[in-house]
């Protein structure tokens, strides 16, 4: 019995231990990062403005839903805007020590960023890492997200068109649910 005793104490006292070291070790600027993006899970309304302006975008309504998935190990983001049948899905999750955004474009190509945020915590920059897929259409170069507060906030997207042409779209959104 006395043998049994030592031993729980003994498997209570690693557990402790293992669980202290865990609180002790400090979170990754990426894990901070994500767990920031975490918090704009729901659905967001907003409109884009675009530079150089795009008739085709400027000034419609956009619809964002950030849904966190795989038990907590990614984001999934998807957007809708009207009278535009594209539907891009973007996905953001950590690879180790990185904070990773993988973009499904509707241009037919993914391309890739790594993230960083910014001294105050509110803002997570993504910029361009590489990118698979035909890139003859263009493709999805920068992005930003800025948390203003629990129901606002906006994000900045940068497309390059063919020729090197880039295209500025800032959404500013609104949480709707």
């Amino acid at each position: 019995m006395k043998f049994r005793h030592i031993f729980t104490l003994g498997l209570a006292l690693a557990f402790s231990l293992s669980v202290a070291a865990q609180s002790v070790t400090p979170q990754s600027d990426a894990q901070k990062s994500f767990d920031k993006l975490k918090t704009l899970a729901g659905s967001w309304e907003g409109h884009v403005t675009t530079v150089p302006p795009h008739a085709d975008m400027e000034g419609k309504a956009v619809r964002a839903t950030l849904r966190v998935t795989s038990m907590g190990n990614a984001i999934v983001h998807e957007m809708t805007g009207d009278g535009r049948p594209d539907d891009p899905i973007t996905m953001l999750y950590l690879d180790g020590d990185r904070l990773l955004l993988t973009h499904y474009c509707d241009a037919g190509n993914r391309p890739r960023m790594t993230g960083t945020s910014s001294s105050d915590g509110k803002t997570v920059e993504f910029a361009f890492l590489d990118v698979a897929g035909s890139t003859q259409y263009g493709h999805m170069d920068h992005a930003v997200f800025t948390a203003i507060d629990a129901n606002h906030h906006t994000e900045d997207w940068t497309y390059i068109e063919p020729g090197d042409k880039p295209v500025h779209a800032h959404i500013d959104l609104q949480r709707s649910k």
